[in-house]
């Protein structure tokens, strides 16, 4: 069974007029205090609101934010997203002080037709996290029919993703269906030329995506903290830049199955540099792919965005995850933002242009340019999982 061959009804297709609707949606935002400082995954999920507030329905959204480990933390509430939500929604949205008991209960029989709920962080609760079947049937018991519109917490098999979508009648939302579609094109149909481009941090992060990824790409573009490990492995001199020794032998691999496959691999020929790992430590151009000791490479160079940049242009599918250096320092976003700039060029001339959550969002987001690229995800984790090839828990739980 594949992500392509599941049985997944769409909200049109699934009977939600006038009913209550239990919708699971990923409000994982950042925070400053109690500000959202990027509301992007709660906009992605306006579209669907608006059709359940505009059918009657009584909206119950549940949702996660941060790593709370199972206990209620104020750090860690919902009461910002809420806040943001109604805004951003232009109706009263309320907000229940946890998400099962009677707190919960009272908020839920209290809507009336096309009201909006969301109730507490569900990661208060540990057996959220270990898909309890107690706690799915008390979330469960909130709605009579389930949307799934959490596409960045489909790949865990948790009590609101996977046990309450076996409890319901259910289907995806449009942000999940969007999600699908074009991470599916990307991963199965994409045209050619096809050119991946991947930074962060480290390569064991993205080990099994780049071995799928061999399979159907033209071109593969290594940027940020990753790209050291495979010069590295080339025998290439790195400073003190960040290096994962152990993955010294898969970096070799990978380049070798790339040659095999006539996948072209481009890794950066030159760097931004800095002594150390600091905002205002001093920049420095390294004139070739080698790192001088003492120094790190912070962020590709010039002549590697020059380069990058030419890929993207001839191709005709793009993805994108992982930023090509330290983008939250001003001197070492110019990678990122340049790599953003060329997708943005290449959207406009009729390129399929997909970026796959996670920090690379953060980079657009920086840059303004989300609206000028086919698809921005909204989940990291899933959409790299889902070009790996698995199949994700809570789509599973939700094809019958």
């Amino acid at each position: 069974m594949t992500t392509a061959t599941l049985k997944l009804k769409t909200l049109d297709q699934l009977d939600y007029k006038g009913k209550r609707v239990l919708a699971r949606v990923d409000y994982n935002v950042p925070l400053d205090g109690e500000r959202v400082t990027d509301d992007t995954r709660i906009r992605e999920t306006l579209p669907t609101l608006k059709k359940l507030v505009a059918a009657g329905c009584r909206t119950v959204l549940i949702a996660h934010l941060g790593r709370p480990k199972g206990k209620p933390n104020p750090k860690y509430s919902l009461k910002p997203a809420a806040k943001a939500l109604e805004a951003i929604l232009g109706r009263p949205v309320k907000f229940a002080e946890d998400c099962v008991g009677p707190v919960a209960d009272a908020a839920v029989a209290s809507l009336a037709p096309g009201d909006v709920l969301l109730l507490e962080n569900l990661r208060f609760h540990a057996e959220e996290e270990a898909n309890d079947p107690a706690f799915a049937g008390k979330l469960a018991a909130h709605g009579d029919v389930f949307v799934q519109e959490a596409f960045g917490a489909l790949h865990r098999a948790h009590a609101s993703t996977a046990g309450v979508a076996e409890l319901l009648p259910g289907a995806i939302g449009g942000l999940v269906a969007r999600e699908l579609e074009f991470l599916t094109k990307v991963a199965e149909k994409p045209e050619h030329p096809y050119v991946a481009i991947l930074g962060g941090a480290k390569v064991s992060d993205k080990l099994i995506v780049v071995q799928k990824l061999l399979e159907k790409v033209d071109t593969l573009l290594i940027g940020g903290g990753m790209a050291f490990t495979f010069l590295k492995a080339q025998g290439i001199g790195i400073g003190k830049s960040l290096l994962e020794a152990e993955r010294l032998d898969d970096a070799r691999a990978i380049l070798d199955e790339a040659r095999k496959r006539g996948v072209e691999v481009l890794l950066p020929s030159d760097h931004v540099a800095a002594p150390e790992f600091k905002a205002d430590s001093p920049a420095t151009v390294t004139p070739a792919q080698e790192v001088p000791e003492g120094l790190m490479g912070l962020d590709v160079g010039p002549r590697t965005r020059e380069l990058f940049a030419g890929r993207l242009k001839t191709a005709k599918t793009v993805f994108w995850n992982g930023p090509m250096g330290v983008f939250e320092m001003p001197a070492f976003a110019a990678g990122s933002k340049a790599v953003a700039e060329a997708m943005a060029a290449a959207t406009a001339a009729g390129t399929t242009t997909v970026v796959g959550g996670g920090d690379s969002l953060a980079v657009l987001a920086q840059t303004g340019l989300a609206p000028k690229m086919t698809h921005c995800s909204t989940g990291g984790g899933a959409s790299l999982e889902l070009l790996e090839g698995k199949l994700l828990p809570g789509l599973k739980a939700l094809s019958r």
